[in-house]
């Protein structure tokens, strides 16, 4: 299986797709995890994804595009993968597409979880005082949302003209979640 998460920042989008690799077997690639994981390593691309991060800005379409490339040619993608957090942009999924496409491979589900931003506000102001994110801020979190509604949102009806959108309720506890995204992709 390889599929898509979409969703706003703090949608349970990592919460659900431990659920999808535990049931299918699939690589999770974060892309949130990987940046995050370089800026704490202070790897070039650390440095260079923190300046955009910490604003709650999106990373280049080059710099995320060839990231992405190079991850989902992985052993452990072989048997699919589950990218969270990617695509973010039309010209990332069409670059998705065309790297896919060369080896007659396709995208068999995008999962978009839906939360109003009331509900996205309290959970990711709740999750940046257990967790201490630095992009977990009230100003940051708007600007990702703002971002998120004019740069990501165009993604949910590209890939519903594809066929393969499935929308879920992300209103509700995991469980409930869970089971809404298994009766959607079974």
């Amino acid at each position: 299986m390889k599929a898509i998460l979409i969703g706003p920042p703090g949608g349970g989008k990592g919460t659900q797709a431990a659920f999808l690799m535990d049931k299918y077997g699939v690589a999770h690639i974060s892309t949130g995890d990987m940046l995050r994981a370089a800026v704490k390593e202070g790897t070039d691309l650390g440095k260079k994804a923190k300046s955009f991060m910490d604003k709650g800005e999106l990373l280049p379409d080059d710099v995320i595009i060839g990231i992405i490339g190079e991850r989902i040619q992985a052993d452990d993608c072989k048997k699919g993968f589950l990218l969270d957090g990617f695509p973010r942009t039309i010209p990332q999924a069409d670059a998705l597409e065309d790297m896919l496409s060369k080896s007659g491979a396709t995208i068999d589900h995008v999962i978009h979880i839906a939360v109003a931003d009331d509900e996205l506000m309290k959970r990711l102001l709740g999750r940046a005082e257990k967790e201490g994110r630095s992009d977990d801020n009230e100003e940051t979190i708007k600007n990702r949302l703002k971002v998120f509604h004019e740069q990501t949102s165009p993604l949910i009806d590209y890939y519903r003209n594809k066929g393969n959108l499935r929308d879920i309720d992300g209103m509700g506890s995991i469980d409930e979640i869970t089971g809404r995204i298994k009766s959607a992709i079974q």
